[in-house]
């Protein structure tokens, strides 16, 4: 190799052990017989070593500690645990020590979900992504057994056709961090989410209202259940009551 341009350019990669052999060998070769490349190639050693000899490490700002700890007693409120918190004397740059303490706080506030939000948020998602029913059928027969291996528990299938309430199907949900089922009914032009899943306890029919639609959970027959719907509130109340009625327990 005998054009000093075409040697500086793979330097670097000699020095950082980057290149095969061939090119290596080469590079080597036009170092021992051209001093300028040979002394630019040490300046560059001795710059890299410089590097890897300084501390790269920084102090965290005074009192970062005392401000994250003040932060998440008044976030989380969690302060006897803070109280036993033991600040390392961790040597981190500034940029790293911020973002620990971002980390920190995120990792250590409690989340707080509202229910009724995610069970809105479900309803209307049901109604516009064109996916209302998994299995559509009017036979609680064929809906009932349809969950069966795709959930942990068997969901009770009311048949409220009847009264008015006519079954449109079921299909998988998601909430509250687990699969859950979903019975869908019509009350006229009105869809009826009904939210099902494991829970214990018995409580009476609890109303609430998100987004504009009206809404009632309950416990009873080892089932949690929520009722999501923009169905006035007293037939959502009656429809209710037609649900509890017609399970064991």
């Amino acid at each position: 190799m005998t054009d000093c341009a075409a040697a500086r350019l793979l330097l670097h990669g000699l020095l950082d052990n980057e290149l095969d052999a061939a090119n290596a060998m080469r590079c080597e070769e036009h170092l021992a017989g051209c001093a300028d490349c040979a002394a630019t190639y040490a300046a560059m050693a001795a710059l890299q070593n410089q590097v890897r000899a300084a501390d790269p490490h920084y102090p965290a700002p005074p009192g970062l500690a005392a401000r994250v700890a003040r932060s998440l007693d008044a976030v989380s409120g969690r302060r006897p645990l803070l109280a036993r918190l033991r600040w390392p004397s961790w040597s981190l740059g500034a940029g790293a020590a911020a973002l620990a303490a971002s980390l920190l706080i995120v990792l250590m506030v409690p989340r707080s979900p509202d229910l009724s939000v995610e069970i809105a948020s479900s309803h209307l998602r049901s109604l516009q992504a064109a996916h209302l029913v998994d299995v559509a059928t009017s036979d609680r027969h064929v809906v009932k057994p349809w969950f069966a291996g795709r959930i942990d528990f068997s969901p009770p299938v009311i048949d409220t056709t009847p009264s008015g309430f006519v079954l449109v199907g079921g299909r998988l949900d998601y909430l509250d961090g687990r699969p859950v089922a979903a019975i869908v009914y019509r009350r006229r032009q009105h869809v009826i989410n009904l939210f099902i899943w494991p829970g214990s306890g018995r409580s009476a029919p609890s109303a609430d209202v998100r987004d504009g639609y009206n809404m009632l959970h309950w416990t009873s027959g080892g089932m949690t259940h929520w009722l999501a719907s923009d169905l006035n509130a007293a037939e959502l109340m009656q429809f209710q009551a037609l649900i509890a009625s017609g399970e064991p327990g």
